[in-house]
Formats: C-alpha cells, sequence, structure tokens
C-alpha cells in the first residue's frame, strides 16, 4: 500500500535532484516516467528503488504498484502538483520511479560479441535515444557516449531509447580511453563522415567500433583520427542527414552484412 507524502517531505528533493548529470553518476540512480517504461525496466531486470504516483495512478496502475511492491520498491503518493514539479515532462503521467542505474565498463563492453555504437560528441538526447534503439535492434554489443555529450540516463534520453537503455549496456568514454581501448581489444574505429567510402560497398568488420557524430562537428569533433570511413551516398540536392538517421542506416548495413 503506497505511502502519503507532504509536498515537503525530503525524498521529492532528493529526486529533483537527479534531473542533474552529476548527481546520477554520485548517486547511481536514475529516473523514469510512465507506465511503459515502468514496465520495460521491471522486464528487462532493472531494479526499482522508489515509486512515485499520484492518486489517480495509483488507482489505475494498481498492478504495476503491486509488482514493485512486492520487488522490494518504497511507493509512495504524493499530491499532483508536487509530481509534476518531481516531472521532467511537460505533461507529467503521474508514475515516476527511481531506479538503479547499471554499470558496465569500456573493456567488458569491447569484449562482447558484435560491433559497437560510438556517439562521438552528439548532444542531441532524442538522437542518441534513438540510436541506442536501433543498436540493439540490429545486433550491437553496446553503446559508448561520448563525454561532453548526451548523459546516457539523462531522462530525455532514457525516454526516446524506450527501453533498449534497460538491456544493451552504456558506458561514457574520452576520446583517448576509447582509441586506446580499441586498438587493445582489435577493433578498427570506422567513422561516418561525408569523405569516406561509400557504404553500400564497404566490406566492413563485424568488430568494428562505429562512430557517429553530431550534425554541426561531425565525428571529427569528437575524435582526432580513426582507421576508416564511410559515407551514406544520397542526392546532392539534399541536406546531410540527421545523426540517429545516418547512425541507424550505417548499423543497418552492418547488420545485414
Amino acid at each position: 500500500m503506497p505511502t502519503a507524502l507532504s509536498p515537503h517531505n525530503p525524498r521529492i528533493e532528493r529526486v529533483r535532484d537527479l534531473r542533474s548529470a552529476r548527481a546520477r553518476r554520485e548517486h547511481g540512480r536514475f529516473t523514469l516516467e510512465g507506465p511503459t517504461l515502468l514496465a520495460e525496466a521491471r522486464r528487462s531486470g532493472i531494479a526499482i528503488e522508489e515509486l512515485y504516483l499520484t492518486e489517480a495512478a495509483a488507482t489505475a496502475h494498481a498492478d504495476l504498484v503491486g509488482d514493485a511492491e512486492r520487488a522490494g520498491a518504497g511507493t509512495y503518493v504524493v499530491p499532483e502538483r508536487t509530481l509534476a514539479r518531481m516531472s521532467d515532462v511537460e505533461t507529467s503521467t503521474g508514475l515516476l520511479a527511481v531506479a538503479v542505474m547499471p554499470t558496465h565498463t569500456l573493456a567488458a563492453i569491447l569484449a562482447l560479441p558484435g560491433p559497437v555504437l560510438l556517439l562521438a560528441g552528439i548532444n542531441d538526447p532524442g538522437n542518441a535515444g534513438t540510436l541506442v534503439r536501433s543498436a540493439e535492434a540490429f545486433g550491437a554489443a553496446g553503446v559508448l557516449f561520448g563525454r561532453g555529450g548526451a548523459d546516457p540516463f539523462a531522462p530525455k534520453v532514457v525516454r526516446a531509447a524506450m527501453g533498449s537503455l534497460f538491456r544493451l549496456p552504456v558506458a561514457g568514454v574520452t576520446a583517448g580511453e576509447l582509441l586506446a581501448a580499441a586498438a587493445a581489444a582489435g577493433r578498427p574505429v570506422v567513422a561516418a563522415t561525408l569523405d569516406g567510402e561509400p557504404l553500400a560497398g564497404a566490406d566492413l568488420p563485424t568488430r568494428a567500433v562505429l562512430a557517429i557524430g553530431n550534425e554541426r562537428h561531425g565525428v571529427a569533433g569528437f575524435l582526432p583520427r580513426w582507421d576508416r570511413a564511410v559515407r551514406i551516398e544520397q542526392t546532392s540536392a539534399a541536406e546531410s542527414l540527421n545523426a540517429a538517421v545516418a547512425g541507424s542506416i550505417a548499423l543497418y548495413a552492418m547488420f545485414k552484412k
């Protein structure tokens, strides 16, 4: 049975703090919102520590509340205005969970079979989350988030990944860490650039680290060098592809081969 909390309970501010990347790293916790993501997290083995709901959501999602309580999570009912203040979305779903952040090392991800995706300076959380979804769909071993770009467990990234972030190992890296570790693991770094060889005819190794850069600076804004480069051919009249679209196409091409 959920416990009622006042708007001034110190738990409220602790949850609000998790909207910052620094607090998430310090506490090893992140937040997720809505019944769909909560169900995905539970199905994927993510540990839910706390669940905050409005009275209406507690009634509408009694099955999810009971499931969380049986798994050991604390459940709390808060006023609608309080949950809206805790929420990162414009219109709250009435349900917000605090979960334990899964941790993976760079070396462990590079040791897994299959290609690895590197987000080389991608700042847009929607693009980052979409690329995590594509990485899972097309058999990537994991996703590496370049330091200085989007944070993997930022609320918008979590929403855009639609559950893939709960199942696919991710880690943050610097350019130097990535290049040294990839060389040690025998993984070539393949960058998506405007002047690379055509992707359609490229014979890419299945153990490649595929680097996708942001739309303004490209991969070169993050990585000083790479082993090979590929480009997605398109009509000259079209602008360069959105990073999430380009990365998804490249991942699919590697998956098919």
